[in-house]
């Protein structure tokens, strides 16, 4: 029922004004008024408000792929100052993907927040996957992901309470798989859907994995395949088949928990996870953090179904070439590799694999471990080569005896 007293009330202000109060950028009376009868603004809401909304519609990029690039977040954070608390023990300059700090011999927290836009349709599947991306980080760096707090922007004026409950829903689901806790969390009133978690973990001080040891001789094993950028990119142009995305949907909600369970129990000291700065971008950091030169069989990485078909009709998403402007300054392709193939390694990833550097001989044990475990798509995918300031060689995969 419309109070009309109150909007009388709030609409003479406005009109009185010149602007909108609940948006300064339009006139009132705003169109929405003008063709549904509905204002926001006096705390109305249009009735037909649906909860099958297709939430990538509400978004410029998706998933992961709504980072700020690798080379404007670099330029963002210089000149900041340095953090000299002896009990802090990994910060952002090394781009590590947590923040560490040393409670006592024992124990340190591993914090980490990420949050992104929606990569699919369906809220609860949303949900799942901003969590499984949420707590990745915290899995990456060796750690066990015990709170969370939830950050969501949403147009709650607009979209229907419903489907926010959903993704919320989703998100707890997921983390109690997880066997994290969600504490509470912020929410604002935001034009594009965002949603995410600020989680903490424990890790012991000397068991940390970071992406700055990794050395000549380590092998690369990743555990996930890549693709879901430009399968979402695909979905948002209509080009998009639907068992692809019903593929990148199961990957993008598995937590890392199982590779990284192995990955800690094989000693396993330099990793990272695949995200929105894709394989290269993420790999790139290994390579100028470890001091080495790292060798990718470009042939031999996982790649979703659909991911080259798109990608040689030029459906190329703006984030991949973000990526690519700041990561291929560390690569080199081999003439025999094809251009699609590299094109792929630059794909921004939302809840993507983790990339280990796994000493020769543990690999075929991890490798046995991680497809034990269910991980069919765990792959050797290249080797750390030798020291050198950060380089990465694209090659097609040796002939094995």
């Amino acid at each position: 029922m419309i109070d009309y007293e109150k909007r009388k009330r709030i609409m003479g202000r406005s009109v009185k004004l010149g602007h909108c109060i609940c948006n300064p950028k339009d006139p009132c009376p705003c169109d929405l008024f003008k063709q549904k009868n509905v204002c926001l603004c006096a705390g109305e809401r249009e009735e037909e408000a649906a909860d099958d909304v297709p939430l990538t519609r509400f978004v410029e990029n998706a998933g992961c792929a709504s980072k700020i690039s690798q080379d404007d977040l670099k330029k963002a954070l210089s000149g900041l100052p340095h953090i000299f608390d002896p009990n802090v023990l990994v910060t952002s300059e090394t781009c590590d993907d947590a923040g560490i700090y040393k409670l006592d011999e024992e124990h340190a927290l591993v914090q980490s927040v990420d949050v992104f836009t929606p990569v699919v349709d369906d809220p609860y599947l949303f949900g799942q996957i901003a969590a499984a991306n949420s707590v990745s980080d915290i899995y990456a760096m060796g750690g066990k992901p015990l709170t969370a707090l939830s950050i969501i922007g949403f147009p709650v004026d607009r979209i229907s309470h419903r489907v926010m409950n959903k993704m919320m829903q989703g998100g707890i689901d997921k983390l109690r798989e997880a066997g994290t806790v969600v504490l509470g969390g912020h929410s604002i009133k935001n034009k594009e859907i965002m949603f995410g978690f600020a989680v903490t973990g424990l890790v012991h001080p000397k068991r940390i994995i970071t992406n700055d040891k990794a050395k000549p001789g380590d092998v690369l094993i990743l555990s996930k395949p890549l693709g879901t950028g430009t399968i979402s990119f695909a979905a948002q142009i209509g080009k998009a088949e639907a068992k692809w995305l019903e593929e990148i949907g199961r990957s993008m909600s598995e937590l890392n928990r199982t590779a990284a369970e192995i990955m800690v129990e094989a000693g396993v000291r330099a990793a990272t996870d695949v995200t929105g700065f894709g394989l290269l971008g993420h790999l790139s950091e290994i390579a100028v953090q470890s001091g080495v030169t790292a060798e990718v069989y470009a042939d031999a990485v996982p790649l979703f179904e659909g991911v080259l078909s798109c990608l040689r009709q030029q459906i190329i998403s703006g984030a991949i070439e973000r990526n690519r402007e700041y990561a291929s300054k560390f690569v080199e392709r081999d003439k025999d590799v094809e251009e699609e193939l590299e094109t792929a390694l630059y794909d921004p990833q939302t809840s993507g694999g983790l990339l280990m550097c796994v000493s020769t001989k543990k690999a075929a044990a991890v490798i046995a471990k991680l497809k034990q475990a269910g991980l069919v798509w765990a792959t050797i995918i290249g080797r750390i080569v030798e020291s050198s300031e950060g380089r990465i060689f694209l090659r097609k995969r040796p002939d094995l005896p």
